[in-house]
C-alpha cells in the first residue's frame, strides 16, 4: 500500500506545477500537455483544420519532440498560465493578420496565398507560443489591478456556501488574481536554449535553463516537495512503512535457517546426500588406457 501511495503522489502534486510544450519537426505545429506524455486525443483537440491532412489520424511519437516545459511554484498559476496558453493559441489561428498570407512577391503579389500554403503558415506556431509564454508571465508579474481585485471579491460568496470547482464563480478564479505579482520560482528548460530568442522581453525572475535529452519524451522533473496540505498522506505512508518488516532482519533470519536447518542439521550435507556418486569429490573415477 505504501508503494502505491508513494508511487501516486508526485503525479498528483505535479499537476498544474509543470506544462509541456511539444512541436512537431516538420511543421512546427505547438501542442501544450499537463503531462509529460502526450495523450492522442487532448492533443489533437488543439491543432485546427487548415486544410487536407493538417491534422494527423494520430501523434507519431517520432515527429513530436519537446521543446520546453515551464516549473511553477504553485499549481494555481500554472492552471492559469495553461489557461492563457490556450486562449492565445486560438487568437493566433482566428484573428492573424492578412499580410501573414498574402503573397509578397511574384506575379500575385497582393494576393491570398493558396490554401496548402496558407496552411503551412498557419501551421508554424513555434515563435508565437515562445513569444505568448512569455506575454503570459509578464502578466502574471504585474500586481492585480482595483477592478481585478473587486471582481475576485464578487466572486466568493458572502454566505459562506462552497464555490463552484469550475467556472466563473469558482475558487480557481478568484484564487488567480491573490496570487499574482510575483513569477519567483518559474523555471523554463529549454530543449534548445536558442528558442526563448523568440520573446522580445522576458520577465527578470523567471530562470531559463536547459532541458536533458530524453528520447519522445521530455525528461521528468524533480518532483515538488510535500507541503503542509499533504499531511495525510505522509502520515498514511509512515504508517506503513512502520507495519512492514525491516528487509535487513528477513535476510538475516534467512541466512541464519541456510547454516543450520530446522532440525540442528547442517543443509550442506543433505544437499550431498541426494547428489549422484559422480558428482561426489572423493568418488574415484574410471581411467581409460588406449
Amino acid at each position: 500500500m505504501a508503494a502505491s501511495v508513494a508511487s501516486a503522489a508526485p503525479q498528483a502534486f505535479s499537476h498544474g506545477h509543470h506544462i509541456f510544450v511539444y512541436s512537431n519537426i516538420r511543421t512546427n505545429q505547438v501542442v501544450y500537455s499537463l503531462t509529460r506524455s502526450l495523450k492522442n486525443n487532448l492533443s489533437l483537440k488543439q491543432l485546427p483544420f487548415l486544410g487536407k491532412k493538417t491534422v494527423p489520424a494520430a501523434l507519431r511519437k517520432d515527429l513530436w519532440q519537446p521543446l520546453c516545459f515551464l516549473e511553477f511554484p504553485s499549481p494555481t498559476l500554472g492552471l492559469a498560465a495553461y489557461h492563457k496558453l490556450r486562449e492565445y493559441r486560438r487568437l493566433h489561428e482566428l484573428s492573424y493578420p492578412l499580410s501573414a498570407v498574402t503573397e509578397t512577391e511574384g506575379p500575385f503579389k497582393g494576393q491570398l496565398l493558396p490554401k496548402k500554403k496558407r496552411g503551412k503558415v498557419l501551421m508554424n506556431q513555434k515563435a508565437n507560443s515562445v513569444a505568448d509564454m512569455a506575454a503570459v508571465l509578464l502578466l502574471q508579474s504585474k500586481k492585480p489591478s482595483a477592478e481585478e481585485l473587486k471582481k475576485a471579491d464578487r466572486k466568493v460568496r458572502k454566505d459562506g456556501r462552497p464555490l463552484a470547482k469550475r467556472g466563473l464563480g469558482s475558487q480557481a478564479s478568484a484564487e488567480v488574481y491573490t496570487a499574482r505579482g510575483s513569477v519567483e520560482g518559474v523555471r523554463i528548460r529549454w530543449a534548445n536554449i536558442l528558442d526563448a530568442e523568440y520573446a522580445e522581453t522576458w520577465p527578470a525572475a523567471v530562470i531559463h535553463d536547459g532541458l536533458e535529452k530524453h528520447r519522445y519524451t521530455a525528461a521528468w522533473p524533480p518532483a515538488p516537495p510535500l507541503v503542509a496540505n499533504d499531511e495525510e498522506i505522509l502520515e498514511e505512508i509512515r504508517r506503513e512503512e512502520a507495519n512492514e518488516p525491516q528487509g535487513p532482519e528477513n535476510t538475516e533470519v534467512k541466512a541464519e535457517e541456510n547454516v543450520v536447518g530446522t532440525d540442528g542439521e547442517d543443509p550442506s550435507k543433505r544437499a550431498a546426500e541426494k547428489l549422484p556418486m559422480a558428482a561426489l569429490p572423493d568418488t574415484p573415477r574410471p581411467t581409460v588406457t588406449a
